[in-house]
Formats: C-alpha cells, structure tokens, sequence
C-alpha cells in the first residue's frame, strides 16, 4: 500500500490556513469525532529482536511485517485529516465545513481541500477532494469518509466507529506528476468500542494483474489479538494464474502465538497447501509443519499456545 506524500504535504500547508479562517463557528466535535491514527493500530506485539532472524518465527515476521504496512496505510490518513481539523474551517455553509483549498505555489499540479457535513443524527461525512489545476476539471474525491461519534464522549478512551476509502485513481487523475501510477481503493472500517479494524482493497499486483486483499483485526483488553488476511492475487509473481494465501495469526497477551496458513488455486490447480507455525512469549518458534514439504517439521505442537488450526473466514 503506497502512502501519497503530496497529500500529506497539501495538510500540512491546509494546517497553515488558519490565520486567513473564519475564527468562529468552529466545526463542534470534528476533531473528536475522527480518530487518531494510533487508536486504529493494529498492536500485534513487538518485543525486543536482537535474536538472529532464522530462530524468529517466520510467520509471526511475516504478520508484523503485514501490520506495520497497513497500520502506515490508515495512519497517514488519519493523521492529515487531523492535522486539518484541528485548526479553525476556512468557511462555514451552515453544516458543511471547509477547509481549504490549498493551492500551494504555482508549480503544483493540483490544489486540495477537505470538506466535512455535521448530519442531523450526530455522524459526520468527509472528503478530501483535489482538482488539477491544468485541466480546470472538477474536484474529485481522494478520500470519502464517514465517522461515527463515541457513545460516551468525554469518557477516555475514545470509542467511535465509521470507515473511510482512499481512491488511487482520483489521486492519480488529480496529481499524475507527483503520484506514480496507481490503481484501485482502499476501504478501512472500524469500530473501537468492539476493537475491531477490517480493510479491503482491489488493484493491480506488481505484473498488472488484478488482485485484491482483504484483513480483519480484532484485538482483546487484554492486549491479546486475532489478525486475519487473505489475498487473491499472482502469489508466484510469475504472471500466471491468480492463487488465493489465507493467513490467520492469533497471540495472547503474553505474545506467544500461532498462525496457520493455507495456498490454493491458480498454479496449484485443484491442490492446497498448508501450514501451521507457533512461536513463544520470545517470538521463537516451537512447532511448525505444512503439508508440503516447504520445511520439515519440527518442535512440539503441545507446547502451541492454541492447539486448533482456524483458517480465516472470508
């Protein structure tokens, strides 16, 4: 998942508009309705790693690996609205709030503006739109979002709920200078008084190709958690058929985990392939075996801190 930096960029300059701004009729609980990049982490547990890599378990890497992208994915976006919002709308049409746009200097392509709707139940919609200053076409939205403020607001910590979808091709279309090519969407939902996160996106995979993901997180009081992922894609990167890799990794609050894996499709044809791999409080691995042969088995499946292989549900 790419992170667009000339968003980020276009925020932070929106977030120096204040002192041309309307100073009153603030957009009420905007700031407070959204929430914050850290509150829609995915906190898989990260513990010291000085060991050498080989004696870490592989599938817990590969599950750390997958969380920091897609908590960098929801976290720049979270973050630029923020950064926005907290400084006093540029203009106020009854309950619609602006701010922006931004134009940046006269070597920008695109100029950008982020508009938010107070709607009668208490929600809130939003969208971060840009237009392209060379081709005058109208604003396309980057980002289309809906946020759900928290039951109880005032009451730490925040509790809200809503999702939001990043537009790959509106960015491109917006900015094609700054912006490498991209393809397809982004959809984020969450609900944090459930704790849980679910992403889903289409695109193209490194070849061209059609692919898509889709990810579940939910995470327990106790710091223990349920990470769920499945791609539909060219796994090989071999420009042959598309196979489905579905990945669930679950931990306790100690850290010690297990994840179980399984391949299916595409070059595989009818055939499916599995494994399963459990690691300790340390993220060293105690069992691990896949059924084909990829590594030999080795370790205890007794000393699993789940001892049953769950597949994601999707």
């Amino acid at each position: 998942m790419r992170t667009p930096t000339t968003f980020l960029a276009a925020a932070l300059a929106a977030a120096t508009l204040a002192a041309g701004c309307v100073q009153e009729n603030d957009a009420p609980g905007v700031a407070d309705a959204i929430p914050t990049a850290d509150q829609v982490q995915i906190h898989l547990p990260d513990g010291p790693q000085q060991q050498a890599l080989g004696q870490i378990a592989d599938f817990y890497l590969l599950t750390r690996g997958v969380t920091r992208s897609l908590n960098a994915g929801a976290a720049w976006v979270l973050i630029l609205v923020h950064l926005i919002v907290e400084q006093p709308p540029t203009s106020v049409d009854g309950n619609v709030y602006t701010w922006g746009p931004w134009e940046g200097s006269g070597l920008d392509p695109a100029r950008y503006r982020l508009v938010v709707t107070a709607n009668d139940d208490g929600t809130f919609d939003w969208t971060l739109d840009g237009q392209n200053k060379q081709s005058g076409d109208p604003y396309l939205t980057i980002i289309d979002g809906h946020a759900v403020p928290d039951a109880n607001p005032g009451e730490p910590p925040y509790r809200g709920s809503g999702d939001f979808t990043i537009d790959f091709d509106a960015g491109e279309q917006v900015n094609p200078i700054d912006n490498t090519p991209d393809t397809g969407n982004v959809l984020v939902t969450y609900d944090l008084a459930a704790r849980v996160v679910t992403m889903h996106a289409e695109g193209v995979d490194a070849l061209s190709n059609p692919a898509s993901f889709d990810y579940f997180y939910d995470e327990n009081e106790d710091g223990s958690g349920d990470f769920q992922f499945a791609l539909d894609g060219d796994v090989e990167n071999n420009g042959s058929a598309a196979e489905e890799a579905l990945i669930r990794s679950r931990w306790l609050s100690t850290g010690a985990g297990r994840s179980d894996a399984m391949v299916s499709g595409g070059d595989l044809g009818d055939v499916s392939a599995s494994a399963s791999e459990c690691w300790d409080t340390r993220y060293l691995r105690v069992f691990y075996t896949d059924s084909a042969n990829w590594q030999p088995t080795e370790g205890n499946a007794a000393d699993c801190a789940f001892s049953d292989v769950a597949m994601p549900d999707f």
